[in-house]
């Protein structure tokens, strides 16, 4: 069985009491991240869960709400006394740009030298092996600084599919088509704000969107006014989906 398990379900900004992007992916004892937003150690520690049981973290684009707890999550760990690896995998240079993330967040934290095993793999149109996982990712239609994509992973005979954080693109239906799940960011609901989704954006590409299901992420605040308008599931923190 495949476990998905939204950690964090909301926006940049915390709209509606909602954690940042965090969603586990989980097969036969392998835990996968989308995403790990700056709040994601509280969102996961809130459940009781482990953090030190994440096997790797998938990271769609280098915005704080995405990947802005990847620090926090790595020195945890070294005060926890973990020894599971932890491979960190995204757009290019990803060690870089998490170095630069670390050092905005806690200075000389970059080079501190973890006792477990770090290690870091750009993502591609090529599909990439996480562990027993494969993920793919595709450039989408965001902040072009942030190197965003949207992502595919298959676990455990199931595929899941991920937009980040983008406006409409031709990425989209391949990220869905046949996927099990398909996680849509939904950020407005009529209103177009440049570089993200809205649920009319979505509704006009319905068609286009061949996943055996869809779920909704990251609402602001007029989505969450509208919400019982809404043509699919909206995720709420602590949702668990399982195949």
């Amino acid at each position: 069985m495949t476990t998905v398990r939204f950690f964090g379900s909301g926006d940049s900004f915390g709209d509606g009491g909602r954690f940042q992007a965090c969603i586990l992916v989980e097969h036969d004892g392998f835990h996968v991240l989308l995403d790990c937003g700056a709040s994601s150690l509280t969102a996961m520690k809130r459940t009781g869960f482990d953090p030190n049981a994440i096997d790797a973290v998938v990271v769609t684009h280098f915005h704080g709400d995405h990947s802005g707890g990847v620090p926090y999550l790595i020195l945890d760990g070294q005060f926890r006394k973990r020894e599971r690896a932890l491979l960190i995998a995204g757009p290019a240079r990803i060690r870089e740009r998490m170095a630069a993330i670390f050092e905005a967040a806690l200075p000389t934290s970059s080079t501190t030298r973890q006792s477990f095993d770090v290690t870091y793999a750009e993502l591609g149109e090529r599909p990439f092996r996480v562990g027993p996982a494969v993920v793919v990712a595709l450039p989408v239609a965001h902040l072009a600084a942030t190197t965003p994509h949207g992502i595919r992973v298959t676990l455990g005979g199931k595929t899941i599919g991920y937009t980040g954080d983008t406006d409409w693109c031709e990425a989209l239906p391949r990220l869905a088509d046949g996927a099990d799940l398909f996680i849509a960011e939904a950020y407005s609901f009529e209103k177009h704000i440049p570089q993200h989704l809205s649920h009319a954006t979505l509704l006009a590409h319905r068609d286009e969107l061949r996943a055996k299901r869809i779920v909704l992420t990251h609402p602001g605040v007029e989505t969450l006014a509208r919400r019982s308008e809404l043509a699919w599931e909206l995720a709420e923190d602590g949702l668990e989906i399982r195949f």
